[in-house]
């Protein structure tokens, strides 16, 4: 019934406005902790970490006793983002202009937008799709199977603070190491059952191809997916990118003789991804049901 109801505010509201919703007050939280308990080293990261995340959590289990499943409903929903996140891919490939996919990227990618052509726009667009369809759908599915609403709710936490703090710069480099360290861990699993599916609803049979591939992207986690995609929809994906002026040298994803990404394609690995949520959440029913 908690997966049934989350699954319902999903398809019919999605995610409410960024500055009510509660990964907003969590992130201002952090911040807020981040002000007065940060230094340049691993230990302020890892206890700024524990702090934020324990006292979210204790307050979420707090609801969860007293509420009881009406909570778990709103955790749950509000730990993922499938709504959301076709909206805004669909908006890079569905703009009239390359102007105004930029302008719609911009939103959901940290890369440099400004020179990019209209199939760097769509690549770029289903390259987030992939990355986040196990980010914000399926690793809450899976940790809402394996430890429930509050696990669900756990994972946000932890993939926030990672968008947050998990970066190679000056600032975070030390101080976000824990953060980034947690989320690839997580993430191990879900970005891996999130590629297989991929595969499966794309008919595809190249596992081993994939993941020989997966292992160049500078990520553990966000190449699987992004890897199978395009396997799964026969596209050309990744490629060198900029990020703040800086040449960020990357492979192409893929078979040799994969199509570019046009129009007609862009859609057809939409596709491919929507089914693929579908079997997750179906899968995720199923073993509720079960157990």
């Amino acid at each position: 019934m908690t997966l049934l109801l989350a699954f319902s505010l999903e398809w019919l509201i999605g995610d409410p406005s960024n500055r009510l919703h509660p990964v907003a007050w969590f992130g201002r939280w952090a911040s807020w902790c981040e002000s007065f308990l940060y230094d340049n080293n691993r230990q302020a990261g890892v206890v700024t970490w524990l702090f934020v995340v324990g006292a979210a959590f204790a307050l979420l289990y707090l609801g969860h006793v007293l509420f009881g499943w009406l909570f778990d409903v709103l955790l749950l929903w509000l730990s993922m983002g499938w709504k959301s996140l076709f909206e805004h891919v669909k908006a890079v490939l569905n703009a009239k202009t390359v102007k105004e996919a930029r302008v719609a990227l911009a939103l959901i990618v940290s890369r440099d937008v400004k020179n990019m052509k209209r199939e760097e726009t769509r690549r770029a667009a289903l390259e987030s799709l992939a990355e986040n369809a196990s980010d914000a759908v399926i690793a809450p599915l899976f940790w809402f199977v394996v430890l429930g609403p509050l696990g669900a709710a756990l994972y946000r936490m932890i993939n926030t603070l990672d968008a947050m703090w998990g970066y190679r710069n000056a600032r975070y480099e030390q101080f976000g190491w824990w953060a980034a360290k947690v989320d690839d861990v997580v993430n191990w699993l879900p970005a891996r059952i999130t590629a297989r599916l991929m595969l499966w609803v794309g008919e595809s049979t190249d596992w081993q191809r994939l993941k020989e591939q997966a292992k160049t992207h500078a990520s553990p986690n966000a190449g699987w997916p992004e890897v199978a995609l395009a396997y799964a929809a026969d596209i050309r994906l990744g490629g060198s990118v900029l990020r703040d002026g800086k040449l960020d040298e990357r492979p192409f994803y893929g078979a040799e003789d994969a199509r570019d990404v046009d129009a007609v394609a862009a859609s057809e690995a939409l596709n491919i991804v929507r089914s693929t949520l579908i079997m997750a959440a179906l899968l995720a029913f199923g073993v509720n049901f079960v157990f």
